[in-house]
């Protein structure tokens, strides 16, 4: 039986469309079965009704004809109660509901099973016989592990099939996809082509190899002057890392990389087109095998520049240029950095990508420059989106193809208030952040994803709660020298000045890896990472180290913060590390005093630990996304349970609460860096809970402070012994709302925590 399964469950799978998938389905269980019927029944999310999608044994008439309702005949009680119902005499239940246009009466048994993707019913899978009997365990445990076999592969053929209604010119759609940049925006579909297809280029043998040596540098140069002009334009707009990238690709282009590869080829006796497409697939190749994220990034990057060069070579490189819409959504397969670049800033609007994640380069450039950006989105119909009126949402990962009139307004009225909300936060930006009562949290700044603007920054904040480090590490092909660390970290030091500035140790693993440094671990959250990679490597940790004390040479403003500490040891061992690098400096002649070290509490096991490590380090700073993450035992980018990934959980508010009690006890600054910390409403909980600052990205800290100037200490104890007493999240969730909305600050929430349900065509993705 197993090799049925498997059989049928590839089958669906390898299905062109819904209706196929759905015919073939059938087919397979009705014969695997033996039984004189097979039907699907699948959810219609717009009635909430189940409606026969299609069947073997039933007449094909009814098909899209019959539905029921939740609880409805025998189909809606097995979507209702979510379990199996086995019958020998269906007629004879109660529940029965006949439709005579489906010519069941002649059927007795009756064996249906829910289809269940993500705790969400689906559909109901269904066989009948003549012979009035109850279907035996073996046959109902088949059905039942074919129905859970088949629901990621319904739910996704769902998502691709639903989308047929796009190939006419109306009909709403709604796709999702990983947020890689917030913000709502409405504008025009604008599909990309890619410049060449590098699939399709014939082996040619050339008949003068200086020739296309001499053409293939000209188009080399070409692109390089692309490039650089792209770069040009994004200067004033990106920060000094995210304007290296553009330098990356330079490299790759350089002579002693494509290039020569390529001209390797054509002596060889390839023309420059085969041997560019043959070199630019091989690398490709390789890249997309590792098992690495980032590295697979970097695949997109050559496959876009081999493109580039071979629309040259082709002699396409000088169509003209391209004409933008106003409002321009840009959609494509990949999106490069140096496409990015090529379209007006003030057309483009925002970004959709099938391919991508949240970390590929051009998602870094987007939040840099503001862009809403949308990634992975695998479910797409590109050929059909050209010229589409849409709606991209940031926040929560969406596309809305061909909007209907009410989400139309309801995303405008969204927008009309955002941009209202923001001009009104604005002129309080400089005022400080204090409660009615007078109690004051500074809020401080996450820096790292780019050099934020310091200037308009700096009279806002209460300094920098957390500067990711490994980013610098992140952009570069090898491990940053000393020299080139303390000039960045200086930076960001003297910039602040003589605001206190947090920098985080180098924080690799878990879903942050080095191109140059893979780290490879079936459980990569619970193995090597953090502090735990940097003592295994000391050399890595002291030029570090050497690096943050010498950029801090009379400033003073430094404070290290270590990441992922679970035992006394880690702590013990990285200040002899310290300790160290203040002695070697001072030898070199480089007068640092040593500044205040920290560690993040995420790991659990630092909660118990807190005595011991009060007498070790000068302050705590909770990283409240992976002490959520730990204390639920939930990996949040795995959509299986994402859902369960929620920093409100009454046992995360409980721990946060006992933290800020014990750490006022043993007398050690405590602060939030994470989501929760930026959120209003979580804001005002970390306040009620007693922690003494805030640290969060900067976009979060109009909000954040407007919640704080509005709502004394008092009222925020209050809130904080109220949510205590809450069993479930939900019911958090829905405290908040209730307080917040009776404070009239509702509207500060973030959008995705008060909109209306919106059904999406790709729900799975």
């Amino acid at each position: 039986m197993l090799e049925v399964l498997r059989r049928i469950v590839q089958e669906v799978n390898g299905a062109r469309s819904l209706d196929a998938a759905l015919a073939t389905m059938v087919l397979r269980i009705r014969k695997a079965m033996k039984t004189d019927v097979c039907s699907v029944y699948l959810l219609a999310p717009e009635t909430d009704r189940f409606v026969l999608k299609d069947t073997i044994g039933l007449r094909s008439s009814s098909v899209g004809q019959v539905s029921l309702a939740r609880g409805e005949g025998l189909v809606g009680m097995v979507a209702l109660r979510e379990e199996p119902l086995n019958l020998e005499d269906a007629p004879a239940h109660p529940q029965f509901r006949y439709f005579e246009e489906t010519g069941e009466e002649r059927f007795s048994s009756f064996l249906g099973v829910p289809i269940i993707h993500q705790r969400r019913v689906l559909g109901v899978l269904v066989v009948q016989q003549h012979e009035k009997r109850r279907f035996d365990e073996g046959e109902e445990a088949f059905l039942v592990t074919l129905g859970a076999q088949l629901a990621g592969v319904l739910a996704h053929a769902l998502a691709t099939g639903a989308l047929g209604k796009l190939a006419g010119t109306s009909g709403q759609a709604i796709f999702s996809g990983v947020a890689g940049s917030p913000g709502v925006v409405i504008g025009k579909a604008f599909v990309l082509s890619p410049p060449a297809d590098l699939d399709s280029v014939p082996d040619l043998i050339p008949t003068d190899i200086d020739f296309e040596i001499a053409r293939l540098k000209e188009a080399i140069n070409a692109v390089r002057e692309e490039i650089r002009v792209a770069a040009e334009r994004l200067a004033s707009r990106i920060s000094t890392q995210e304007h290296a990238l553009f330098e990356v690709y330079q490299q790759m282009l350089g002579d002693a990389a494509l290039g020569q590869e390529v001209e390797k080829r054509i002596r060889e006796g390839q023309w420059a087109p085969a041997a560019l497409a043959d070199i630019v697939r091989r690398h490709v190749q390789y890249l997309e095998r590792v098992d690495d994220d980032y590295l697979r990034e970097r695949a997109a990057d050559i496959r876009d520049l081999g493109r580039r060069v071979l629309s040259h070579l082709q002699e396409e490189g000088d169509s003209g240029p391209i004409e933008y819409p106003e409002n321009t959504i840009l959609i494509g397969h990949e999106i490069s950095p140096a496409t990015l670049g090529e379209v007006p800033r003030e057309r483009l609007k925002g970004l959709v990508a099938v391919s991508g994640s949240s970390t590929s380069h051009v998602a870094i450039l987007a939040r840099a420059m503001g862009i809403p950006t949308v990634l992975g989105m695998v479910d797409l119909p590109l050929s059909r989106l050209g010229g589409a009126p849409v709606i991209l949402d940031g926040h929560r990962g969406r596309l809305v193809v061909r909007p209907g009139a009410e989400l139309s307004a309801h995303y405008s009225r969204q927008i009309e208030e955002e941009h209202a909300l923001s001009a009104l936060l604005e002129q309080e930006q400089d005022l400080p952040s204090v409660t009615p009562d007078g109690h004051v949290m500074p809020l401080m700044v996450n820096t790292g994803l780019a050099l934020d603007v310091v200037a308009s920054l700096k009279t806002r904040v209460g300094g920098v709660g957390l500067y990711r480090t490994e980013v610098p590490f992140m952009m570069s092909d090898r491990f940053p020298s000393e020299q080139e660390q303390a000039r960045l970290y200086r930076e960001q030091l003297s910039g602040f000045a003589p605001l206190p500035v947090t920098m985080r140790t180098l924080d690799i693993g878990g879903d942050k890896d080095l191109p140059y440094f893979p780290i490879k671990e079936a459980n990569p959250f619970l193995g090597w990472r953090g502090i735990r990679v940097t003592l295994d490597h000391p050399e890595v940790l002291m030029v570090q180290l050497r690096a943050m004390l010498r950029a801090a040479e009379g400033l003073d403003n430094l404070r290290i913060m270590l990441p992922m500490i679970s035992g006394i040891e880690e702590v013990d061992a990285t200040l002899a590390l310290i300790n160290r690098a203040l002695i070697e400096l001072g030898e070199d002649g480089v007068n640092v005093s040593r500044p205040s070290v920290g560690v993040m509490i995420e790991v659990p096991a630092a909660l118990y630990q807190l005595e011991a490590l009060a007498t070790r380090v000068d302050f705590f700073s909770v990283g409240s996304n992976d002490l959520t993450q730990y204390l639920l035992a939930v990996d949040r980018n795995n959509p299986r349970v994402a859902s369960l990934y929620d920093a409100c959980h009454p046992a995360v508010l409980r721990a946060l609460a006992r933290l800020a009690e014990d750490s006022l006890r043993l007398g050690v600054p405590v602060s939030v860096c994470g989501e929760l910390a930026g959120d209003p409403a979580g804001a005002l909980l970390l306040l009620g809970m007693g922690f003494e600052s805030l640290s969060m990205n900067a976009p979060s800290l109009p909000r954040v402070r407007a919640a704080i100037r509005r709502v004394s200490l008092t009222a925020a104890q209050g809130l904080v012994s109220e949510v205590l007493c809450q069993p479930t999240a939900g019911e958090v969730h829905a405290l908040l709302l209730s307080r917040l909305q009776s404070w009239d600050l509702a509207h500060l929430l973030p959008p995705r925590d008060h909109a209306p349900v919106i059904p999406t065509a790709a729900s799975s993705a």
